[in-house]
């Protein structure tokens, strides 16, 4: 839980240093974006392949923390509904603030729901798994066997 909570307190310096710093220089180049797909068709349209992976993987990228580290700060979070709904609500603080704050920063539906995707993707293939290692279920009550009966065979 301790290196949980580290990497969280890192992640969101991280997060809030790439998306809530100032940049002047790209203010004539920003524009907002509520269209979903819009930005992402204009990257893949660009001829600089490494700037189009450079984004979109970015921003993917920039998601999967969030999918590892729910579920095992907060465990009432796991479930793949759960983290999406909660990415995508973080997201899109992150990029209202963004918009509406920060100069030469836009909001962009996009960055929301590639964030978003980056989380599922990090959720399915580490924080499932490490969500249920550090909490593992509780046996309820109606799942729990008699004294003295057999485990059901496999």
């Amino acid at each position: 839980m301790v290196a949980a909570f580290v990497a969280t307190v890192a992640f969101s310096v991280v997060l809030a240093r790439l998306t809530l710093e100032p940049s002047a220089a790209s203010e004539p180049l920003t524009h907002s974006n509520v269209r979903p797909g819009a930005s992402i068709r204009d990257y893949l349209s660009q001829p600089a392949f490494r700037d189009t992976v450079r984004q979109l993987g970015g921003n993917v990228l920039l998601g999967v923390p969030f999918g590892v580290l729910l579920p095992v700060l907060v465990p009432k979070a796991r479930g793949l509904l759960r983290v999406l709904l909660a990415t995508a609500l973080v997201m899109a603080l992150v990029e209202l603030i963004q918009g509406a704050l920060v100069t030469g920063r836009a909001f962009d539906v996009d960055d929301v729901i590639l964030n978003t995707a980056g989380a599922v993707l990090g959720y399915l293939l580490i924080g499932r798994r490490l969500g249920r290692a550090v909490h593992p279920r509780r046996d309820h009550w109606w799942r729990r066997r008699p004294r003295g009966a057999a485990a059901p065979e496999a």
